[in-house]
């Protein structure tokens, strides 16, 4: 799916080349790894694991945080691949904990410049 500002990420190959570069930060939340990708557009991946919880939980959970970027994608540099894992902390947090985690994440990346 192509959004107003980035792009999804959907291949397990992209997926896999970006978590082996190893470059993540995390907080109790979320854990964001980055790379980048050599276009003038961000792609952003979303990654929820059973162990969260079920199906509604983990939906309800990808379109809190690709929510969160999308209202912020304007503030983010272009050029990287961004996936976004979620922590079972997640769980019983609403939209404001899950924008507030993705932009701590995202300027430990220096990907924010505020």
């Amino acid at each position: 799916m192509k959004y107003k500002n980035f792009e999804t990420l959907k291949s397990n190959t992209d997926f896999n080349r970006v978590y082996a570069a190893k470059r993540s930060y995390a907080n109790r939340l979320l854990v964001v790894y980055i790379l980048e990708n050599g276009t003038d557009a961000n792609r952003l991946g979303v990654s929820v694991s059973k162990k969260v919880g079920n199906s509604i939980v983990r939906h309800r959970l990808a379109r809190l945080i690709r929510e969160s970027y999308r209202l912020h994608a304007d503030e983010v540099m272009t050029g990287f691949d961004i996936i976004v894992v979620a922590r079972t902390g997640l769980k019983n947090k609403d939209y404001f904990e899950t924008e507030s985690a993705l932009l701590h994440l995202l300027k430990m990346h220096k990907l924010i410049n505020k």
